[in-house]
């Protein structure tokens, strides 16, 4: 009986700190066609064909410094979608947001903020300089080493008159910059009136982002990854006041914004049906041994495929999905692939793509 009673205590108090709630929740990420990425231009136009699953609103958030009880769109009205392209490792934000209190007049931290934090690889862990685990560490050796490194805060500004769109909360501000970064708002108020706000902007997320370029490794994103995200709303209401009124925040766990194991999990879902084709031949290669000329071919189509056909180029075909193929001579070959399915029959050829010397 004394077992029963300590275990359900334990789950009581993990349930309280947000932890077995939080592990419940999942959300998607929009993959846009090619033909259709989003322009940066804080117009939410582009954003219409992502269904309305996509969205994170306010129901998903909590007021963690207990100001309010719950949301009301007379105070506070927040709608998130996020999405990405495949093949390019970047993540797309759609922001749009109500309040009756834009708070932006102040040259510093003060200013109604979307902060963000992204972890690529779902790494987990402390991110900021002050959670780091070496208590013994300098705090200005922690900062570069460590602050923003595996993942990443963005303190944004919503609106940002005057400032950049961002603080980068961490050791790396050049992420928030082209060619890492890009972002568009447009808005039709004053500070202190009330009004609508689009935010639209792209971020680059890294598995490692510290103080120099040079040594940065851009997260991979594919189909089907989770990609860690959370986010929390500071909502200011008086430009004389130090004190904000909420921090509406996606985590059960307020310190989200400096440990990424706090963070939600993000699907990056394939394409809606509406976008896919029902067959396409693509495919891809890797030399597997230069001096001997061998190369694997990856099938890449999509669709219902029966039937596969390569021809190499060197007048040898195959008839395998993911043939490899010995070239005896050197030169410029255009292989080409045909698929065949219920919906039809494509080809794919690549112009001496496959180049031996």
């Amino acid at each position: 009986m004394l077992k029963q009673v300590t275990v359900l205590i334990i789950v009581l108090f993990f349930a309280a700190q947000g932890g077995i709630a939080q592990e419940k929740r999942s959300y998607q990420i929009f993959q846009f066609p090619a033909d259709q990425i989003p322009r940066i231009d804080g117009k939410a136009d582009d954003w219409q064909i992502v269904p309305d699953s996509y969205t994170v609103g306010m129901d998903q958030l909590w007021d963690d410094s207990r100001k309010h009880e719950q949301a009301d769109p007379k105070n506070l009205d927040v709608q998130v979608k996020v999405g990405w392209v495949n093949g390019m490792d970047k993540l797309y934000f759609l922001y749009q947001a109500y309040d009756d209190y834009w708070d932006f007049a102040l040259p510093d931290l003060h200013n109604d903020t979307f902060e963000l934090v992204v972890d690529g690889d779902q790494s987990g862990g402390p991110l900021i300089d002050r959670f780091h685990p070496n208590k013994d560490l300098d705090p200005m050796e922690a900062y570069f080493s460590f602050h923003g490194v595996h993942a990443q805060n963005y303190h944004i500004f919503t609106p940002a008159e005057g400032k950049d769109w961002t603080l980068l909360w961490g050791s790396q501000p050049w992420i928030k910059d082209l060619p890492y970064a890009n972002a568009a708002c447009a808005y039709d108020f004053e500070p202190g009136e009330s009004g609508n706000l689009t935010l639209e902007f792209w971020i680059t997320p890294f598995d490692y982002a510290g103080n120099d370029p040079s040594r940065a490794v851009k997260s991979i994103l594919t189909e089907n990854k989770n990609v860690g995200l959370g986010w929390a709303i500071i909502d200011y209401d008086d430009a004389n006041s130090r004190r904000n009124n909420g921090f509406w925040n996606l985590s059960k766990e307020h310190t989200m914004y400096g440990n990424a194991s706090f963070l939600l999990p993000f699907k990056l879902m394939p394409l809606e049906p509406p976008f896919r084709k029902q067959i396409d031949a693509n495919w891809s290669f890797k030399i597997v041994d230069m001096n001997r000329r061998l190369v694997a071919f990856i099938d890449e189509s999509v669709g219902e495929i029966h039937s596969w056909k390569w021809d190499f180029g060197d007048g040898t075909n195959s008839e395998e999905q993911h043939p490899q193929h010995q070239y005896k001579e050197a030169g410029k070959y255009v292989v080409v692939l045909w698929v065949e399915g219920p919906a039809g029959k494509f080809r794919r050829s690549k112009v001496w793509d496959v180049v031996f010397k």
